[in-house]
């Protein structure tokens, strides 16, 4: 499966109702295993992002139709990268 790194803030919406937050990650759990997917990691984090998450997922739609999901519910925005392990970067590199 394809790893990715979810930056994830809350909205307005989101802080006010932050004691919640814990609830709406089992949620997106439970939302992200019936696409096929899984969420891993999950850091609550200080600086520019509120949380991080790793997630794994068998393509680039499965992800963009969870993220998609997740932000409609209104309670968090959040930046999608496409991670590649040590070995795949590795191996990417060695191609050069």
């Amino acid at each position: 499966m394809a790893k990715y790194i979810l930056l994830v803030n809350w909205t307005d919406q989101g802080v006010k109702n932050a004691k919640d937050s814990p609830k709406r990650l089992d949620a997106a759990r439970k939302q992200a295993e019936a696409a096929g997917a899984k969420l891993g990691d999950f850091y609550m984090t200080m600086g520019g992002y509120d949380m991080v998450v790793h997630m794994e997922a068998p393509d680039d739609a499965a992800v963009a139709k969870f993220v998609l999901n997740l932000a409609g519910a209104g309670n968090v925005r959040t930046q999608t990268l496409k991670a590649f392990s040590e070995d795949e970067y590795r191996k990417i590199l060695g191609a050069l």
